[in-house]
């Protein structure tokens, strides 16, 4: 029964967190599930995002952001705030998947 109880947890952690990284960008606040800032220094963000041109080539939750061109298909909506004091996350784009990752992982769970 351990192993059974087991095995159906790994399993619902493992779809869960393979697609946490399709998100769509919504027109009001009250529709997100996630506020975000964009900060103009890496240094500043919580997150480093790089956008990427494929679905198939999301993240787990290691930054590496594809917009979908609808609400229904994201696993994240989030909203663009202009004050990082209205922001549950603070971004940053970066140009290298290389470089996109968390920063501080004390908000990592927002995207699970």
């Amino acid at each position: 029964m351990k192993r059974i109880l087991f095995i159906v947890i790994l399993t619902f952690c493992a779809t869960t967190t393979t697609k946490a990284q399709k998100v769509f960008s919504v027109e009001y606040a009250s529709q997100a599930d996630i506020k975000v800032y964009v900060a103009d220094y890496e240094s500043r963000a919580d997150l480093s995002v790089y956008k990427v041109d494929y679905e198939s080539r999301a993240g787990k939750n290691d930054g590496n952001w594809f917009f979908v061109d609808y609400s229904s298909r994201a696993d994240k909506k989030i909203f663009f705030v202009d004050y990082a004091s209205q922001a549950d996350i603070i971004i940053c784009f970066v140009d290298y998947s290389s470089r996109a990752g968390w920063k501080k992982k004390e908000k990592m769970h927002l995207f699970y």
